[in-house]
């Protein structure tokens, strides 16, 4: 692990977990062309994964995707799971197809990577501020309806749960009183888009905390910038914002330019999330940045805080109208 860094490509760490990832079942969500998703699933193509399941709204870009997948690794089964993380509705008909699946008894990665960033206030078919409700509620709902899927009651099937995070993160807390931004007349893009990244940390610290003791391993991870299209979309007067923000809140990360990384180098420490064994054990509930398992001291506190934690999980169930976990 110490020899991973920022310019570890992943397809070095799919080499390394070739036998890990062999013959496993795999749930990729937002995995359309130009997305760190689409070059995870590609890279772990490579060493004859049982299944690959990419999840989306489109299936058109998804099957770009499984093409591709195609060329690389031919012998390798694709499927396409419908899915709107916008869209409770949509959630719900997408678990009960997984659930469904008679030949998938167990899957053993979900990889959480779907997501938008910043652009004016809007809201989900729900009503949620659409960051909030992508980013988080919808893969926090369902992540929990297809558990059965990830979990055993004897822990004999291990599972992980990678959810995709930033350092946006740095951002914002959860606004645990006003999630919603009140209706977006209280909206920042940026204030938005920390919350919806801090979500991401604490519901893997939630996950770890429920589940751990039935096999599931679940983390955070930042990929680091890449110009995918998330990054595309985003104006020079964005970014002169994100700085504004980053300056007032002494953020340091954010005072210089940018290190792009290569969608290769930005992929692999999600294939090192889902696949290494240095995130199983004490380093459950953890977030990985640059292939490495980040110390909980270098960790802004809201990101990690087991008791932010517990309270978002509780605001989700209560957000989403069900309760799930032991």
């Amino acid at each position: 692990m110490s020899s991973f860094g920022f310019d570890t490509t992943a397809d070095e760490v799919a080499s390394i977990c070739s036998s890990t990832i062999r013959g496993k079942t795999v749930l990729i969500t937002g995995a359309s062309p130009n997305s760190l998703a689409a070059e995870f699933a590609l890279s772990i193509s490579k060493h004859a994964p049982g299944l690959i399941i990419l999840a989306g709204r489109s299936a058109a870009k998804n099957e770009q995707t499984a093409a591709e997948i195609k060329k690389v690794a031919p012998d390798v089964s694709t499927r396409f799971l419908q899915l709107d993380l916008g869209s409770m509705a949509s959630i719900r008909e997408s678990a009960k197809e997984v659930n469904g699946y008679t030949d998938v008894d167990h899957i053993d990665v979900l990889m959480n990577s779907a997501g938008i960033m910043a652009g004016p206030y809007a809201q989900t078919a729900d009503g949620i501020e659409a960051q909030f409700g992508t980013n988080h509620l919808g893969h926090f709902l369902f992540t929990n309806l297809i558990m059965d899927k990830l979990v055993s009651a004897d822990g004999s099937k291990p599972s992980r749960v990678v959810n995709v995070t930033s350092m946006g993160h740095q951002l914002s807390p959860i606004r645990f009183q006003d999630w919603n931004f009140d209706d977006g007349k209280a909206y920042d893009q940026w204030f938005g888009y920390g919350q919806s990244k801090t979500a991401n940390m604490l519901f893997s610290r939630a996950l770890a905390a429920r589940y751990a003791s039935k096999g599931l391993t679940s983390v955070s991870v930042h990929p680091g910038a890449i110009l995918t299209n998330l990054v595309g979309s985003t104006t020079d007067d964005d970014w002169a914002a994100l700085k504004k923000i980053a300056h007032s809140h002494g953020l340091a990360d954010f005072k210089a330019e940018f290190k792009f990384k290569t969608f290769q180098q930005g992929a692999a420490t999600q294939l090192f999330a889902a696949f290494h064994d240095s995130v199983l054990g004490e380093n459950n509930g953890k977030y990985l940045f640059d292939c490495q398992v980040i110390d909980d001291e270098s960790v802004i506190s809201w990101a990690r805080d087991p008791i932010d934690a517990e309270h978002l999980w509780r605001l989700s169930e209560e957000i989403v109208g069900q309760q799930f976990g032991p």
